[in-house]
């Protein structure tokens, strides 16, 4: 057994790579401690170059999970200001670790008619903005440092596997699967891209609608969403990601959140189907804000997300268009085509507001 002996300047730099570990003769997890370090830490250091985060500079962002997360411990360590602007969504105990980190929290107490809790947030922090004489926006939905920051990602599962065959990952802002393979494709044209979406998710053609699964999925079109990275689409319930979330943990000992498990049940169907081929799944973050959720039995039961042994799907439902997918695990073959070339998809219509907050 080797030990490291390597020293870290804060606890963001020794959390800001994956861990790859082998999930199966082909597969393997790049489990992240908490994905969003990555992309909040690229994003404030390009900023400082370019010289927009000044003394008295307060950053400013909407979010309801994990970036919120990212950026609240990055800011602690830089003694900077922070605003974030959430929704009822966000759990207790992140709220109270944010504000522990000495992040100012504002919540949206009701959804905007179209965009839901999304758009009334990004409604909230435009005029959050206007209120302070200086501020900077991440913008993690539309920050074209978003994905490049996971450039390095795609170096350290190259150095590490050399070809990828495969990258399978859950998509919310686009960052991740887009930033990553990228990388990977610089070298190896052919490494498909499988994003895992939840149904009534707009990003792949759904319409908008409540969706259990947090994490993953949105209400708006990120503009870092590249629909041209991805060779296919998969998208599961909100039962079947906990359950397979559970058996990440149980099988492997990886303790993670269910976006990690939604997008195991994905890779590792798709590593069965081709044993002579290598894939990777991203493995976003740990599961601790889920304990009393995911990792409950009886949650799990009184929310009607306990998957029995009779509802669980030997392999996805393949579809012909993205508003046929039905409510199990089903997969459309997106063919890394742009998102109205793509029969079936729901209309972006005139004036309807994406992620970044401007008219589509």
């Amino acid at each position: 057994m080797s030990v490291s002996t390597r020293t870290y300047e804060s606890i963001t730099e020794a959390h800001l790579m994956p861990r790859l570990i082998r999930l199966g003769p082909n597969l393997y997890g790049a489990a992240f401690t908490l994905m969003k370090l990555l992309p909040a830490t690229y994003i404030l250091e390009r900023a400082a170059e370019r010289g927009e985060l000044g003394p008295d500079t307060v950053v400013v962002e909407t979010t309801s999970g994990t970036f919120g997360l990212a950026l609240a411990m990055r800011t602690a360590l830089l003694k900077r200001d922070l605003v974030l602007i959430s929704d009822p969504a966000i759990d207790a105990h992140l709220y109270r670790r944010l504000t522990d980190l000495g992040a100012q929290v504002e919540i949206c107490p009701e959804p905007a008619e179209i965009g839901g809790y999304q758009e009334a947030r990004l409604r909230r922090l435009a005029a959050v903005r206007a209120e302070l004489p200086d501020t900077f926006c991440p913008e993690q939905y539309s920050n074209p440092d978003n994905p490049r920051s996971y450039g390095v990602v795609a170096r350290q599962l190259a150095d590490a596997l050399g070809t990828v065959d495969c990258v399978v990952g859950p998509v919310g802002s686009g960052g991740s699967m887009c930033g990553t393979v990228r990388g990977l494709r610089e070298h190896t044209p052919h490494t498909l891209a499988i994003g895992v979406d939840s149904h009534r998710s707009v990003l792949f053609g759904q319409p908008d609608g409540h969706r259990a699964l947090r994490g993953v999925g949105n209400s708006l079109w990120p503009a870092n969403l590249d629909h041209s990275v991805f060779d296919e689409v998969h998208w599961c319930t909100a039962a079947e990601a906990f359950a397979h979330t559970r058996e990440l943990h149980a099988r492997h000992a990886l303790f993670q959140g269910p976006t990690s498990g939604a997008g195991y049940l994905v890779a590792r169907w798709w590593a069965e189907q081709h044993p002579d081929r290598t894939c990777v799944v991203l493995l976003p973050d740990e599961g601790y804000r889920y304990q009393a959720t995911v990792y409950d039995d009886a949650w799990l039961a009184d929310n009607g997300h306990l998957l029995t042994a009779a509802g669980r799907s030997a392999g996805p439902e393949t579809v012909e268009a993205p508003d046929k997918a039905a409510e199990r695990w089903t997969r459309f073959p997106w063919g890394r085509r742009a998102y109205d070339d793509v029969p079936g998809c729901v209309p972006r219509f005139l004036g309807t507001t994406t992620a970044e907050g401007t008219a589509s």
